[in-house]
């Protein structure tokens, strides 16, 4: 398994979660740094997925990695620069998930250790 591979799970019906209409906002940020925030978002598989006009599009820088998740589609990875520090692979979206997961199409989605993810 790669080690990058984001939590893959099972069949979008046992793991995604769909929310009222008043949320919670969700914030994610890197090196102490807000790069994501939102009242919207999606859970699947314990991960926030935040909308792509949530985040701090000049901290996120596309990577050439790649996983695959036999459930959702192929994702792809950003690096995120705060305080001119990068963290390599830190998010990860789905530019063209499966049927499924079309609402997290382009929803970014942060790994625990690289960012700091809290629902306020």
């Amino acid at each position: 398994m790669n080690a990058l591979a984001p939590i893959c799970g099972q069949s979008p019906s046992r793991n995604a979660r769909t929310h009222p209409p008043t949320m919670p906002r969700a914030t994610a940020t890197v090196n102490g740094i807000e790069v994501a925030s939102t009242d919207t978002w999606e859970v699947v598989d314990g991960n926030i997925y935040f909308p792509p006009s949530s985040i701090t599009k000049s901290a996120f820088t596309p990577t050439a990695t790649s996983t695959h998740c036999p459930y959702k589609g192929d994702a792809s990875y950003y690096s995120i620069t705060t305080n001119k520090t990068e963290v390599k692979d830190a998010a990860w979206y789905y530019p063209n998930p499966l049927p499924e997961y079309q609402k997290i199409k382009d929803h970014v989605a942060f790994y625990k250790g690289k960012a700091d993810v809290k629902e306020e």
